[in-house]
């Protein structure tokens, strides 16, 4: 399974192609957009009609290990950003 990333650029380009806005006019909003998800990420749930659900786990600390040299280190608690897609949203 390949995997292929999206940029803000790309995104602006089709939206300005799309739409006949100037490139730095989508990009602004594309950056506008990101910049509200995110903040509404951090503070609760983000929940998007027909496409999914972001929400922010904590995962504990743990002890991992290097698989070819056997030594032991300890894996830092962190925040991770898991997303449920729709019903809606056929892949």
């Amino acid at each position: 399974m390949s995997q292929v990333k999206i940029t803000r650029e790309m995104l602006a380009k089709q939206l300005s192609k799309e739409f006949g806005l100037a490139y730095s006019t989508a990009y602004k909003k594309i950056d506008n957009l990101l910049n509200i998800w995110s903040h509404k990420l951090l503070n609760s749930d983000l929940s998007i009609s027909s496409l999914g659900s972001f929400k922010i786990n904590h995962k504990k600390s743990r002890l991992g290990r290097n698989p070819k040299t056997k030594e032991e280190y300890e894996i830092q608690s962190r925040k991770v950003v898991t997303f449920k897609k729709s019903k809606k949203l056929d892949l």
